[in-house]
């Protein structure tokens, strides 16, 4: 009976699990290399103001573990960053990364400036991550379990063959 019972509740976790993984979008991003390349994705320098205030509460959440379907101190997923730093400052944002995507201004990647959003397709060419960009070919994300909100490089093969694209939310 017990074996039945884990069996049927293991069989449960892994028909329940993908649909929430779906819903916020950044369940999960496999390792990267954390670069620290000070160009933007276009390979040029950049001279944007850095004083966005919805990426100044993002840089105030550094070192803030990762946890899925987190939205706050103690704990964020990728959009969950995004929707607590830019409300915290005032920006309204939508919770899971589609509808950051969605409700987004499409910017291109050479005029991306502080503050804008980065999105990603990690797997299955279905937009999953997005992060915060810093400025300088950086943007500041949180990345997967077992690590904690910090900064990435666009410019890191990882991140760059991923990339989809930038919006501004206003």
């Amino acid at each position: 009976m017990g074996a039945t019972l884990r069996y049927w509740s293991l069989s449960v976790l892994f028909l329940v699990l993908p649909a929430f993984v779906g819903l916020t979008g950044c369940a999960s991003v496999p390792d990267a290399p954390q670069g620290s390349d000070a160009e933007s994705a276009t390979g040029r320098a950049e001279t944007y103001s850095h004083h966005h205030p919805g990426l100044a509460i993002a840089r105030g959440m550094i070192g803030e573990p990762y946890r899925y379907g987190g939205a706050g101190p103690g704990g964020f997923d990728c959009s969950g960053l995004v929707y607590y730093s830019f409300r915290k400052a005032g920006i309204s944002a939508p919770r899971t990364t589609n509808d950051q995507y969605s409700q987004s201004k499409r910017v291109p990647l050479s005029r991306l400036q502080a503050g804008d959003l980065v999105f990603f397709r990690i797997s299955r060419n279905k937009l999953s991550h997005v992060g915060i960009y810093a400025g300088d070919g950086r943007f500041i994300h949180a990345p997967s379990s077992g690590k904690s909100v910090g900064y990435a490089s666009l410019r890191a093969p990882y991140w760059r063959e991923r990339l989809v694209g930038g919006g501004r939310l206003q």
